[in-house]
């Protein structure tokens, strides 16, 4: 077989890259957050099932975010901090995806997400995105506004039989759960009619997501509840995802356990939950936002490319 050794990326991107990590690094120093390092090999993972990990032949996992270790820190008492990380995925090379990437993550003490939010804008204003026209909707507002109807209000079999009507085609493989949960039919409601419509002109945040939709993030009861995370979309291509932080040990462990059942019953692999994760909850950690943002993701926007590739010095093909 032939190989490739250059590199996917030209040597003007490697600059631009550089440029956007010294931007990142000079904004934060300016506001007093730390900079911190944590292992990217853990003895736990995450049981996200979205998620898939790259465990090694010792055992131990490929992180997926430094999410996990850096809430230690916190709990620790270390004020706000972010790092700039390589992260692993397990999942194809794609225009948009790489098994390998880069996260830029970062955690504010005293933060709800709405604050945060307007920090993840002054950061990318700092680093050249546009100034201006930048929106916010609710989870609510933007189904009402792209999709048509209140995706509280409808049930999975009416999402389903609406996004038919569409002309989206189903995934193959559906098994009786999927097309038993609302969250599945939401997810592709995003994928194919929401998610594409947002940030076409300036970057668009998304929050205040259903509740079962919370991740790590705390629930606000209401009428319907919601979750207090955020998603950041530009040109339709989803680039942070933010919350305010779930702070409750017993909470989370019982997210935990309950995603770990899902993916036992789906035949997925089942990582170990990270307990550590659960003492630091137990110790404390104070109420405090954060935010995962893909660097390679936002260099590609920056710089008007077509492909994550092509911001990469080399990637999983050429790795």
């Amino acid at each position: 077989m032939a190989m490739n050794w250059q590199p996917s990326a030209t040597i003007e991107s490697l600059r631009a890259r550089a440029a956007l990590l010294a931007a990142i690094r000079a904004f934060f120093a300016a506001r007093e957050v730390l900079e911190v390092a944590t292992p990217l090999l853990s003895r736990h993972a995450t049981v996200d099932r979205h998620i898939e990990s790259f465990v090694t032949q010792d055992g131990r996992w490929l992180q997926t975010s430094p999410e996990f270790a850096m809430k230690r820190l916190l709990a620790a008492g270390s004020g706000p901090i972010w790092q700039i990380a390589p992260v692993f995925r397990y999942e194809e090379q794609g225009r948009h995806h790489n098994p390998e990437f880069t996260m830029l993550e970062w955690y504010r003490p005293g933060f709800d997400h709405h604050r945060l939010m307007d920090e993840v804008e002054a950061l990318l204003r700092h680093c050249g995105a546009p100034a201006g026209g930048w929106r916010r909707y609710s989870y609510r507002q933007a189904f009402g506004k792209h999709a048509g109807f209140d995706p509280f209000a409808l049930d999975a079999a009416a999402l389903r039989e609406r996004l038919a009507a569409r002309g989206v085609a189903e995934p193959d493989g559906l098994s009786d759960a999927d097309c038993a949960s609302r969250d599945f039919w939401l997810d592709l409601w995003m994928s194919y009619v929401v998610g594409p419509q947002l940030g076409r002109e300036a970057p668009a945040f998304l929050y205040d997501f259903p509740a079962s939709q919370a991740a790590l993030a705390r629930v606000r009861a209401g009428d319907p509840p919601v979750a207090e995370r955020f998603e950041l979309f530009w040109r339709g291509l989803e680039l942070a995802n933010g919350f305010h932080e779930l702070s409750d040990a017993s909470e989370q462990r019982r997210r935990f356990e309950a995603d770990q059942q899902w993916r036992r019953a789906n035949g997925r692999v089942v990582p170990p939950y990270d307990a550590n994760l659960i003492a630091a909850l137990q110790a404390g950690l104070p109420d405090c936002a954060g935010v995962a943002l893909g660097i390679d993701r936002l260099l590609l926007l920056l710089s008007d490319r077509e492909r994550l590739d092509e911001v990469l010095a080399f990637a999983a093909d050429r790795a």
